[in-house]
């Protein structure tokens, strides 16, 4: 690797090293739908449904919280 190729990669691991995750509101709206959500699906649970509690489940932790954290 040359020393332009070496400096240049190291610039960039340094960008992303230093890069911080900030949250905005729409990253909060998401995560307390998401927590919303999964109370609710074990709420559900306890009460004994096998339709609505997984489905609720599944969708704040598969789909809500990882774009509360991606987005």
């Amino acid at each position: 690797m040359t020393k332009s190729n070496e400096s240049r990669r190291r610039a960039d691991v340094d960008k992303i090293a230093t890069a911080s995750l900030e949250f905005s509101g729409r990253n909060w709206a998401l995560a307390a739908a998401a927590l919303g959500c999964i109370v609710l699906g074990y709420v559900l649970l306890g009460q004994g449904s096998i339709t609505a509690a997984p489905f609720l489940l599944v969708v704040g932790y598969v789909v809500l919280i990882p774009l509360a954290i991606l987005l």
